[in-house]
């Protein structure tokens, strides 16, 4: 694929039906986030290396998380895992509201920094730190989203969120994930939807998989 329109043709005949997710694909311009080594395959449905070990996901990974998040205009966004400022550029699209960003990786930070102001997008605000218990100096949010696997959703984050707030991460082991959608409904959580068949790179940090015994 070599064009954002094909990119939005490629993710509707894989199954993704929400019309503003597709949207902000269509308006986000994917290859301003990636090396300029990668920009070729920028709108090719797969994950590219941005540097330090990490990558930018593959658009339907992506896509599929946002609609789980079940996004609407107005709500407020915490993402853990900012790595190159795609993902919270697709989540301002949608929402038009602030979006609250946590990076581990201060020279990832600093770089989706620069391409999210100079792209415009004055509105989404980076952290540099630990994330794995989500942010709760601006909380409570409206949805919580994980860009790396966890064993479960950390306890904090039901703190963090509002009533009725979502929170979508990879759950399961080291090797394999389900994305699941959680609900918070009085003071649990409840899972709402789960899509099977992902891999992730692990949470790093204080409730990554270091603080679970199997």
């Amino acid at each position: 694929m070599r064009s954002r329109e094909e990119l939005v043709e490629h993710l509707k005949r894989s199954g993704i039906r929400d019309e503003k997710v597709l949207k902000a694909f269509l308006k986000v311009l994917r290859g301003e986030f990636v090396p300029e080594e990668e920009r070729e395959y920028a709108y090719n449905d797969t994950a590219l290396p941005i540097g330090y070990g990490q990558t930018i996901s593959q658009p339907f990974t992506i896509a599929s998380m946002l609609e789980m998040l079940r996004l609407e205009r107005g709500l407020k966004v915490l993402e853990v895992g900012t790595g190159s400022g795609y993902t919270a550029a697709l989540i301002y699209e949608i929402t038009k509201s602030p979006v609250y960003s946590v990076e581990r990786i201060p020279e990832l930070a600093e770089r989706a920094r620069k391409t999210l102001r100079r792209l415009g997008y004055n509105e989404i605000y980076i952290f540099v730190g630990d994330g794995s218990g989500g942010l709760p100096q601006y909380a409570p949010y409206d949805r919580i989203i994980y860009h790396a696997a966890l064993p479960k959703i950390p306890s904090p984050i039901i703190g963090q969120l509002r009533e009725g707030g979502i929170v979508v991460a990879p759950i399961g082991d080291l090797h394999y994930q389900d994305l699941v959608a959680y609900e918070k409904r009085g003071d649990k959580l409840v899972e709402i939807e789960r899509r099977e068949g992902f891999v992730f790179v692990p949470v790093v940090g204080k409730y990554g998989f270091r603080s679970y015994h199997f």
